[in-house]
């Protein structure tokens, strides 16, 4: 029972349920940036800073005090989540969330580089079938604003792997304070959109609230506390139930499907990533034994 009770209680394996709490709340973004009725990038900053009070209540007290991997992690934080809120309004949910989930290639390539995260054979196999789903989005989807989407997700991709590398660098700090900081960036770019696009109406304040309590603030303070005790690779990989789960949601409530190049693309995509997963720790498993 103690030992049991011990394997419950690790840091690790609370990680790991704290990442996978994470990957749901973050699933229902899509469906709730496809309710509220504003600017994108007013949502990104309205969502920031009320996910900015949830955080602040985790911190109690952030520092004033400033280094490059914290400006880093706020910066890249900024950029992950304004694109992601923008390639919501220019394409399917669908799409945006498969192609950000290209980000466990860059965390393989930026990881064995900045963190000597050893990059095996398997992880660059995973990384070309990544690539090759990914190139599959862009047969179908040949009008200019599915394109612009399509790219403005993979650049919001590219930002989140930034995130969980810097704040996989600040493991012995707080990263939750990039976080935070990064939340209060996003709210300050998106103010100006919040003036010029007017006030949202309730159903868009509702879907805001959730957005910066559930989907954004309680989420990254896990996620925030799971990769000081897991490699930054596994941290985004563990969040494949949000790839899942999110396209499931927008289709449920609002009836929006991928094309059919998107929906091969999008499944290559996260049998590679998933497949790798259980290799992994079908490898683990034998060498415990």
């Amino acid at each position: 029972m103690n030992l049991a009770g011990n394997i419950l209680g690790s840091n690790r394996t609370r990680s790991i349920i704290y990442l996978v709490i994470a990957s749901i709340l973050w699933s229902i973004g899509g469906l709730m940036i496809k309710l509220v009725n504003w600017n994108p990038v007013a949502i990104a900053g309205m969502r920031s800073l009320i996910a900015s009070l949830v955080i602040l209540a985790f911190l109690k007290k952030p520092t004033l005090s400033w280094n490059r991997l914290k400006v880093g992690g706020a910066v890249a934080y900024a950029g992950t989540v304004i694109l992601f809120v923008t390639a919501n309004k220019l394409t399917t949910a669908s799409n945006v969330i498969l192609l950000q989930y290209t980000a466990p290639v860059y965390v393989a390539l930026l990881g064995a580089w900045l963190l000597k995260e050893k990059t095996t054979l398997l992880d660059w196999i995973t990384i070309a079938a990544v690539l090759g789903g990914m190139a599959l989005f862009f047969i179908g989807d040949i009008s200019p604003g599915n394109m612009l989407g399509n790219i403005l997700s993979i650049c919001s991709g590219f930002c989140l792997a930034c995130v969980t590398i810097l704040l996989r660098m600040q493991k012995d700090a707080n990263p939750l304070e990039s976080v935070f900081w990064g939340n209060l960036l996003t709210g300050v770019i998106g103010l100006p959109f919040m003036f010029i696009a007017g006030m949202p109406d309730g159903r868009s304040w509702m879907g805001l609230l959730l957005l910066g309590v559930f989907q954004l603030g309680f989420s990254y303070a896990l996620y925030a506390y799971a990769v000081k005790h897991v490699e930054a690779l596994e941290a985004i990989l563990v969040s494949v139930i949000e790839p899942l789960l999110n396209p499931f949601w927008v289709f449920l409530f609002v009836g929006e499907l991928p094309g059919t190049w998107a929906f091969i693309g999008g499944f290559i995509v996260l049998s590679s990533v998933i497949g790798r997963s259980i290799i992994l720790t079908y490898k683990t498993n034998l060498a415990a034994r």
